[in-house]
C-alpha cells in the first residue's frame, strides 16, 4: 500500500481514495497515537473543515474514529485552517484535525492533525498512525461504557475567538484602505469578513457564496485574474486573494499586480526589521523562492536561507535558526512568534500595517524585488526512479553544464516530486527563451535514462 501521509497530511479524492472508512481508521489510530502521552485524563480533539461537499462525510467519520478511541470531539465546523491550530492552543485541547485539501478542487479532501501547540505532526507519529490504519492493529477494543467519546458543538464561539485574535494583532487604522477580498468560496468566507469587518476595513468581498463544488473555481491564490480585474474596476488600494483553507495568502497592488509569496515575505520582512522584530535579521524560505528575493533581501542588509520545498521544512529550519519569518513563494508564511503555520488572513493583515506605516502604495514596496523569470518542468519517469536522478552520470553532468553556461547569473534546481512519478526541473535566470531551451533538454535527457 502507497504512503498515506503526504507533506500534509492524508490527500486524495473523496470517497475514493480518501473513504469514509479510512476517515473512521485515521480517527480511530490518531486518537490512540495523540492519546497516548495523557493518560489519566480524555483526550480532547477540535475539528474544522472548509467548505467542500465531502467534508461532512469525512467529519462524520472521523469523529465516529475518534470517538470510539474515547476522545471527545469539539466539531468547530467551517473555519480556516491556522484557526484549528490556534484554537487548539486556546482551547487547551490535545490535538486538532482539519478536512481539508488546500487548494485542490471540490472533489479532493484531506486530513491533518495538529498536536497539543498547534504544530502539523511530527514525520514519527505520522507514521505511527500510518502503522497502525495499514497493518489493522486493534487498538480500541477495550474502549466500552463511559469510555466512549462524546461530540460538543462549538461552531460561533470558536470562530469569533479565532477572528477577534486576528483583529486584535492590527494596531494602526484602516478604515481608509479599499480592499477587494477573494476568500476562494472556501474557508476564509466568514472570518475573513468578520475580521474586516471588526476594522471597520472598506472590503468589497468575492468568492464568498460556497455551495460545496465551487471552492477555488476560479477565484482564489491559485485562479487570482478575476481579483485583478476587480481591484482595478473599484479602483482598490489593494487585493487579497487566499486559498480553500486560508492557509495561504496571494495579492495584487493597485495597478492589479501581483504580489506573489516572495513579495510578500520581502515586504513583511523590511518592515519588521524597521521595527526592530526581525530576529538575526534573517528570512527562511523555500530553494524554489525567486533569485530576485535574495537580492532584494541583501540589499536591505536581511539573510536568505532556503529550506526544502514544504511548509514543514520551513518550519523545521525556522525553530533551527532562531528565525520567526518565513515562507514559500505560493504565499504560505509562517510569523513564528504568533502562528504555528502558515495563516493568510494574518500575513494580510500584516502586508496591510506595512503599507499603512511606510506611507507606500502596494506597488512601491514590490516592486522593490526583481523577479527573474522561471521555467518549471516535469520529466515523466519511473516512480522508482524518481530519487535517482542525481546517481546517473550523464544526468550529472548535463546539469553541470548548464550551471556552467550560466556563469552565475541563474540558478538550476531539480528535484523528484513528492506526490508524482516526476523529477522537477526548474531553471531562473534572464532570458526565458534560453531557459526553456536548457530546461527541455534536461526533460529529455531525464525521460530517456529514467523511464
Amino acid at each position: 500500500m502507497a504512503r498515506l501521509f503526504g507533506t500534509d497530511g492524508v490527500r486524495g479524492i473523496a470517497n475514493k481514495e480518501l473513504t469514509a472508512a479510512l476517515a473512521y481508521d485515521l480517527g480511530v489510530a490518531g486518537g490512540f497515537v495523540l492519546g497516548e502521552n495523557i493518560r489519566g485524563k480524555r483526550p480532547v480533539v477540535v475539528i474544522g473543515k472548509d467548505t467542500r461537499l465531502s467534508g461532512d462525510m469525512l467529519e462524520d467519520a472521523l469523529s465516529a474514529g475518534l470517538l470510539a478511541m474515547g476522545c471527545d470531539v469539539v466539531r468547530i465546523g467551517v473555519i480556516p485552517t491556522p484557526g484549528i491550530a490556534y484554537l487548539t492552543q486556546d482551547m487547551g485541547a490535545s490535538a486538532g484535525v482539519v478536512i481539508s485539501a488546500s487548494h485542490n478542487t471540490f472533489e479532493y479532501n484531506g486530513i491533518k492533525f495538529f498536536n497539543s501547540e498547534g504544530f502539523k505532526l511530527a514525520d514519527e507519529l505520522e507514521d505511527e498512525i500510518e502503522e497502525i490504519v495499514i497493518s489493522g492493529r486493534d487498538v480500541n477494543s477495550h474502549i466500552t461504557g463511559a469510555l466512549v467519546g462524546r461530540v460538543i458543538e462549538k461552531t460561533d464561539d470558536a470562530l469569533h475567538r479565532y477572528s477577534d485574535f486576528l483583529a486584535a494583532t492590527v494596531k494602526h487604522d484602516i478604515s481608509d484602505m479599499k480592499i477587494v477580498v477573494d476568500c476562494a468560496n472556501g474557508a476564509a468566507y466568514r472570518t475573513a469578513k468578520r475580521v474586516f469587518k471588526h476594522l471597520n476595513a472598506n472590503i468589497i468581498a468575492i468568492g464568498d457564496k460556497p455551495d460545496g463544488l465551487n471552492i477555488n473555481e476560479e477565484s482564489g491564490s491559485t485562479h487570482p485574474e478575476n481579483l485583478q480585474k476587480r481591484v482595478i474596476k473599484e479602483g482598490a488600494d489593494l487585493g487579497l486573494a487566499f486559498d480553500g483553507d486560508a492557509d495561504r495568502l496571494i495579492a495584487c497592488d493597485e495597478k492589479g499586480e501581483l504580489v506573489d509569496g516572495d513579495k510578500l515575505m520581502f515586504i513583511c520582512a523590511k518592515q519588521m526589521k524597521a521595527e526592530g522584530l526581525l530576529e538575526n535579521n534573517l528570512l527562511t524560505a523555500t530553494s524554489m523562492s525567486n533569485l530576485g528575493l535574495a537580492e532584494a533581501l541583501a540589499n536591505n542588509g536581511i539573510e536568505l536561507q532556503r529550506a526544502d520545498v514544504g511548509d514543514r521544512y520551513v518550519l523545521e529550519m525556522m525553530k533551527k535558526t532562531g528565525s520567526v519569518l518565513g515562507g514559500e513563494q505560493s504565499g504560505h508564511i509562517i510569523f513564528l512568534r504568533e502562528n504555528t503555520t502558515g495563516d493568510g488572513i494574518f500575513a494580510a493583515l500584516r502586508l496591510i500595517e506595512a503599507i499603512k506605516l511606510s506611507g507606500a502604495k502596494a506597488s512601491e514596496l514590490s516592486s522593490e524585488v526583481k523577479i527573474y523569470p522561471q521555467v518549471l518542468k516535469g520529466a515523466a519517469v519511473k516512480n522508482e526512479n524518481k530519487y535517482n536522478y542525481d546517481k546517473d552520470e550523464k544526468i550529472c553532468a548535463a546539469i553541470d553544464k548548464v550551471v556552467a553556461d550560466m556563469d552565475g547569473k541563474g540558478r538550476v534546481l531539480i528535484r523528484p516530486s513528492g506526490t508524482e512519478p516526476l523529477v522537477r526541473v526548474m531553471l531562473e535566470g534572464s532570458n526565458e527563451k534560453e531557459l526553456n531551451k536548457l530546461a527541455d533538454g534536461l526533460v529529455k535527457l531525464i525521460e530517456s535514462r529514467l523511464r
